[in-house]
C-alpha cells in the first residue's frame, strides 16, 4: 500500500451507510393534501403520514419485524396499500392501512402464496388488479381486488405460459405477454375479457430480454412497446392493434430504452430516458417541456418522478448523485416551482464521499465494456487495494449514483470496480446475448480484463484485487476464486449459486414460465449436465487458494441456503480458509439493519485481515 490511512477522509460509520434513512420514499395523496414516507419505527422502516405543510406526521403501521419498502395510496385518501413478506421468503402479502384509525387489513391471507401489483389507477378508485399464485405456485392468475369489501374476483386464468398482463385503462385485462417453446415471447390481445386470445406479436429468444409492453392506449386501440425487433436496441413503438402498424416514437442506436413517462389521464407517453453513463432524458410531451426544464435545475443529479397528485399539479421528485444522499422534492406545476423536502440520510452531508467515474475499454475479443470507477479521496490514484464489485442478474447493469457499499469500499480505503460485462442490459441485444452459454467463460473474462485495465493505468495494486458480488455477483466471485485461482487475493460471495445444476433444479416454481428462456441461457441440466458442471465452482472446489467468505439467508427463495452448505461443505472437507455467514430471517440480499451491519462488520473485518484497508472499531 502506497499511502497511510491517515491520508483518508474521516471514517463514515457503517451506521450511516447501511443503517435505515432517517426518511424516504415520500408518496402525495391523490388530492394533493397529505404526504407520505417511509422512516423507522423502533429502527425498522414504517410509513409515516402528514398534512402538507403542517409538520405532523405520525407512523400509522405498526411492523416492528421487517422493513416496509413498496407502498402506495389508495383512491380514497383514507388508504394506503402495502406489500411485505416474511423474513426475505419473497411470498409477499397485500394489506391496507386506513391512515386515521390505523387499523391494518391483511387483504391476502394466503400462506405459501405470493401477490404482486398489475394495475392501479385513479378513475378506479375502489378496485386493483392483482396477480396472485394460490391455486397453482407456478403461475400468476389475475383477480380484481376490491378495496372495499376485500371480495378477489378471478378476472383472467392463467393457462401456464403467461409471464405478464397488461390492463387497459378501463382495468379490463385485454393483454398478456406468453412464453414461447424456443425460449422468446408471444404478445396476446383480446377485444374483450370474454372472447378467446389472438396472437399479435412476437419476438424470438434474442429479442426476449430487451422486449416487453409498456400498456395501452386511452382508447385501446394501440399498445405501447418496448421493442428491439429488427433493430440492436429496445426502442419505444406504438403498435396498432387492428393493423399491426408499428410506429417509432423514440430510439438510440447505442443505448436500450429505459423509463417511460405516461400521462394518468391521456395515457399519451410524455417523456422517455435512455441509461448511458448517466440518464438522459428525451421530451416527447411539449406540454411538459418547461417543467422537465424547471425540474432539472433544482439539482445536479439524475431525477425520476415517484407520484402525481390527481389533478397532475404536483410532483414528488428523488434526485440521486453519486457523491451525497438522494435529495427529494416537490414541483408545483402551476406556479413552476419546485420545494425541497428532504434528504434521506442527512448525516452523509457531513463527510467527504467518492465519486462514481464512467469507463469503457475493449476486452480481449474487441467488444466495448462499459463501468465505473470510484477511488477513495485524500489518496493518490495509484497502486490502490481494489475491489471488483460484480453485479447481479446478471441481466441487469450498474448505474450511477449513490451506492452504500462503493461508498464504504472508498471510504475504508480500496478502489471499488464496478463492470456492466457482457449479458448486462441496457447496451442492446447484441451485447446481452453474447452472455449466452458464457456463464464462468467470456462473462468472467470481461471481469478480468476490467481489472488488467485499471492495473494497466496504474490505478490498482495487481497483489491486492478482491472479487465481491451478490446473486449473480456471488457465482462470479466463487468462480474467481475456483477459475482464475491466482487472479485475486480474496473473494465474497453473498447469496451466489454454486452449481448451475442445482440452482436451475429448484427455481422458485412461479419462475417456470420463464425457465425455457433461463435454460437457453445458462444450459439446460437435463441435456447438458457435464456442461453446467463445467461452469459451476462447486465441481472446481480443489483450485482455490484464496480466503473465502460466504454470505446467504436461509429463506431465499431463488438462491437456496443449499447452494452455500454444498460448497462450504466441500472447502471444509479439503481445509480451505473460510467463513461462513448465515443468516436466519433473511433471503435474497439482507433487508433489516441489524441484518447488514452483522454482515459488513464481518466483511469489513475479512476485507481488512486480505487487503489492508481500515475498519470501524
Amino acid at each position: 500500500m502506497t499511502y497511510s490511512h491517515s491520508q483518508l477522509v474521516n471514517l463514515i460509520p457503517k451506521k450511516t451507510l447501511f443503517g435505515n434513512p432517517v426518511k424516504t420514499s415520500p408518496r402525495i395523496s391523490p388530492d394533493g393534501k397529505k404526504m407520505s414516507y417511509l422512516a423507522p419505527v423502533n429502527n425498522i422502516l414504517n410509513i409515516w403520514v402528514g398534512n402538507i405543510g403542517e409538520g405532523n406526521y405520525k407512523a400509522v403501521t405498526k411492523d416492528y419485524t421487517r422493513n416496509i419498502l413498496s407502498y402506495f395510496w389508495a383512491e380514497d385518501n383514507q388508504h394506503i396499500l402495502y406489500l411485505q413478506d416474511t423474513g426475505g421468503d419473497e411470498n409477499w402479502r397485500l394489506f391496507a392501512v386506513n391512515i386515521e384509525t390505523e387499523e391494518t387489513k391483511n387483504l391476502t391471507p394466503f400462506d405459501k402464496v405470493q401477490v404482486h401489483i398489475i394495475e392501479h389507477n385513479k378513475h378506479y378508485p375502489d378496485e386493483l388488479i392483482v396477480g396472485i399464485n394460490k391455486d397453482d405456485p407456478s403461475v400468476h392468475d389475475v383477480y380484481k381486488l376490491n378495496l372495499k369489501t376485500s371480495e378477489l374476483q378471478l378476472v383472467a386464468k392463467n393457462p401456464g405460459n403467461v409471464l405478464s398482463w397488461i390492463v387497459n385503462p378501463e382495468l379490463k385485462v385485454l393483454g398478456a405477454m406468453s412464453a414461447k417453446e424456443d425460449g422468446g415471447y408471444n404478445l396476446l390481445y383480446r377485444e374483450t375479457e370474454d372472447l378467446e386470445w389472438k396472437l399479435i406479436y412476437s419476438w424470438d429468444m434474442e429479442d426476449s430480454l430487451n422486449s416487453s409492453p409498456v400498456g395501452f392506449s386511452k382508447d385501446s386501440k394501440y399498445i405501447y412497446l418496448k421493442d428491439s425487433k429488427n433493430f440492436n436496441t429496445s426502442r419505444l413503438v406504438k403498435l396498432e392493434l387492428e393493423t399491426g402498424k408499428v410506429e417509432v416514437l423514440a430510439e438510440d442506436p447505442s443505448f436500450d430504452l429505459s423509463h417511460v413517462l405516461i400521462h394518468p389521464d391521456t395515457y399519451e407517453v410524455q417523456m422517455v430516458s435512455f441509461y448511458k453513463a448517466r440518464e438522459d432524458y428525451v421530451v416527447l410531451d411539449k406540454a411538459i417541456k418547461e417543467d422537465i426544464e424547471n425540474i432539472s435545475k433544482l439539482n445536479k443529479g439524475d431525477f425520476s418522478i415517484l407520484d402525481r397528485d390527481t389533478q397532475d399539479n404536483i410532483w414528488v421528485l428523488a434526485f440521486t448523485v453519486d457523491n451525497g444522499p438522494v435529495s427529494f422534492y416537490t414541483y408545483n406545476r402551476t406556479t413552476k416551482q419546485g420545494t425541497f423536502l428532504f434528504h434521506n440520510k442527512p448525516d452523509l452531508e457531513n463527510y467527504t464521499l467518492a465519486e462514481m467515474e464512467p469507463i469503457s475499454f475493449k476486452s480481449r475479443d474487441g467488444l466495448t465494456v462499459h463501468g465505473y470507477i470510484s477511488f477513495p479521496v485524500g489518496v493518490e490514484k495509484k497502486d490502490l487495494p481494489m475491489i471488483l464489485d460484480v453485479h447481479g442478474g446478471p441481466w441487469w447493469r450498474d448505474d450511477w449514483g449513490y451506492n452504500p457499499e462503493v461508498q464504504w469500499m472508498t471510504n475504508r480505503g480500496y478502489a471499488c470496480l464496478q463492470v456492466n460485462f457482457r449479458g448486462s442490459t441496457g447496451y442492446g441485444k447484441d451485447f446481452l446475448n453474447a452472455g449466452d452459454k458464457e456463464w464462468g467463460a467470456k462473462m468472467h473474462n470481461d471481469l478480468l480484463d476490467a481489472v488488467e485495465w485499471a492495473v494497466s493505468k496504474g490505478y490498482a495494486d495487481r497483489s491486492k484485487v478482491a472479487i465481491y458480488g451478490g446473486s449473480y455477483g456471488g457465482y462470479a466471485a466463487l468462480v474467481g476464486a475456483t477459475f482464475t485461482p491466482d487472479f485475486f487475493t480474496c473473494a465474497v460471495d453473498i447469496v451466489g449459486p454454486s452449481s448451475l445444476i442445482t440452482l436451475i433444479q429448484t427455481i422458485p416454481p412461479y419462475w417456470s414460465t420463464a425457465l425455457t428462456n433461463f435454460i437457453n441461457r445458462v444450459g439446460n441440466p437435463e441435456t447438458e449436465e457435464e456442461f453446467l458442471k463445467s461452469r459451476s465452482p462447486l465441481f472446481h472446489v480443489d483450485n482455490i487458494k484464496v480466503p473465502m467468505f460466504i454470505a446467504q439467508g436461509a429463506n431465499d427463495p431463488r438462491v437456496k441456503q443449499s447452494e452455500a452448505d454444498q460448497i462450504v461443505e466441500a472447502m471444509k472437507s479439503k481445509g480451505i480458509d473460510h467463513e461462513y455467514f448465515l443468516l436466519g430471517d433473511e433471503g435474497h440480499g439482507f433487508v433489516n439493519p441489524e441484518s447488514k451491519m452483522k454482515f459488513y462488520t464481518q466483511v469489513e473485518k475479512f476485507l481488512s485481515k486480505h487487503l489492508g484497508g481500515r475498519i470501524e472499531e
